[in-house]
């Protein structure tokens, strides 16, 4: 039988070929959130017809070609967040907020000296984007009239012998077996017999139901791009191509605290645990992206745009930590305190993203303003893990392909001159990437703001508010219940533009 004490493990690392990524893991490098600059912002990104914002290139590369002058801008964001949170009917409620830099780039144009040539001009350039911006916190509180943590270690553990539990440091065991070994050491499962083959297991938790839990969430870190652009206009034809370098760094802690007051048997159950794991993604990516606009007429412009699969190489590193308590009728132990001090470092692993195809339209009215729309497919079902010769990955791609569906994403801007003064507004829809709707939902997001011209020199302002909402799936097994997401995201912008 187990000891009764405080297990500390050597100060460590561990090298492991196996893996423990999620769908959720996969989605998050696959959706972007709306950033650039304050007119691309304030017009909700609809710029693949329009061109001549340095934004606007990382949706069509063909837009660079517009511009007639050299241009370089930087911008600067404010963001603050708002997570609300329910959980069998109780509600709590989180915040956020930081500054960040959203673009920095410039353009170089290059006009042909012959007029009669057909090959008007072409461009250079160069921009980073932040295409997200990881810090963010969630927590959710409330009682689960059944379901206890337990289950999630029951389903790791079932099919583990215990003689590998018994016989083995924490930093040998794979990923499943480690959650196993944490629940057997940390009191919160116990085998069904005592002898090394035994695989089975039952909980060590007070029984009864009305499991008061907590879920916390923190994460940070960015997802930038950085984009090499080349662009030229023939006659009333733009074209363009993007090379990408993308760069990744994520950092998330959670903690799941669960208790109860169910009466105590004539054993040592747990009463209340606490679980904490900490998650650090980091690696780099590239894609490409070829684009076109069409000139029809002095009003009417068509913009489309192909891009290329984002083929990230990422690593993870993982530590966990649990505690819990047990009592019986009388007397209450000291904590039961599993804490590996393990870095696990996982093998480098291959994610591609899904392609995405952008159709736009733009209608230019004179000099007094314009509107644009546009049009972005993609199917998130083609994301995928490698190498493609790990069976875990073959295993995972299949049900990423099951669960992950096809996505529209709609977005609107217009912009109304009143001298050197811009107005601009725009409107973002995006479909959910899950076929089911609600493990994300679809995201809705309003914009606006302002522009002035001092000659060579352009300051832009915008405001952009987004409403999503998403299943928070505290686990990915075993126990899987969910709380209900609320997030409101407010970002506030500033550009500074230097033309010459």
């Amino acid at each position: 039988m187990k000891k009764n004490l405080l297990l500390f493990l050597t100060v460590g690392l561990t090298f492991s070929t196996t893996y423990s990524q999620e769908i959720k893991d996969a989605v998050r490098y696959t959706k972007s959130d709306l950033q650039g600059t304050a007119r691309f912002t304030a017009m909700s990104g609809a710029f693949g017809a329009l061109g001549g914002d340095l934004s606007s290139i990382n949706v069509n590369p063909a837009g660079s070609s517009v511009f007639n002058n050299n241009q370089f801008s930087t911008t600067m964001g404010f963001y603050d967040i708002k997570n609300n949170s329910n959980y069998f009917d109780s509600s709590t409620s989180t915040s956020e907020n930081n500054f960040d830099l959203n673009q920095a780039g410039g353009v170089f144009v290059f006009k042909t000296q012959d007029p009669n040539s057909h090959l008007k001009k072409f461009s250079m350039s160069i921009n980073y984007e932040n295409s997200n911006n990881y810090e963010n916190s969630t927590f959710s509180a409330g009682v689960s009239p059944i379901h206890s943590v337990d289950e999630y270690f029951i389903s790791y553990a079932t099919g583990v012998p215990l003689g590998l539990l018994q016989n083995n440091n924490y930093a040998d065991l794979d990923h499943g077996a480690q959650q196993a070994y944490l629940g057997y050491h940390g009191y919160v499962i116990n085998p069904v017999s005592e002898t090394d083959s035994n695989t089975l297991y039952t909980s060590n938790v007070r029984q009864g139901g009305n499991y008061y839990q907590e879920n916390s969430v923190y994460s940070d870190g960015h997802n930038g791009k950085l984009i090499f652009n080349g662009a030229f206009q023939v006659d009333n034809l733009f074209f363009g191509l993007n090379l990408n370098s993308h760069f990744t760094d994520y950092v998330q802690n959670s903690n799941f605290y669960e208790f109860n007051n169910n009466n105590p048997g004539i054993n040592y159950e747990v009463q209340s645990l606490s679980f904490s794991n900490t998650l650090h993604t980091y690696g780099s990516g590239f894609s490409f992206q070829i684009g076109t606009i069409a000139k029809l007429t002095d009003q009417i412009r068509l913009g489309f745009a192909y891009e290329s699969p984002t083929w990230y190489n990422l690593r993870d590193e993982f530590s966990q930590r649990l505690s819990s308590i047990r009592n019986n009728n009388s007397n209450t132990l000291p904590p039961d305190v599993v804490d590996p001090l393990v870095i696990n470092y996982y093998a480098p692993y291959d994610l591609q993203t899904p392609s995405s195809l952008t159709a736009s339209f733009a209608y230019v009215f004179g000099k007094s303003g314009l509107l644009s729309i546009d049009y972005k497919y993609k199917n998130y079902s083609q994301t995928e893990y490698g190498p493609e010769n790990d069976q875990y990955f073959r295993d995972l791609n299949r049900v990423l392909e099951n669960t992950l569906g096809s996505s529209n994403e709609i977005r609107v801007g217009g912009e109304y001159r009143i001298q050197n003064l811009k107005l601009r507004g725009g409107y973002r829809f995006e479909g959910s990437p899950y076929k089911n709707g609600t493990t994300i939902g679809d995201l809705n997001s309003f914009s606006g703001g302002l522009g002035y011209n001092l000659g060579f020199i352009k300051l832009d302002f915008s405001y952009v508010h987004v409403n999503s909402s998403s299943q928070e799936q505290f686990f990915s097994q075993g126990f899987t219940q969910a709380a209900r997401i609320n997030s409101y995201k407010n970002n506030y912008t500033m550009t500074f533009t230097f033309e010459m």
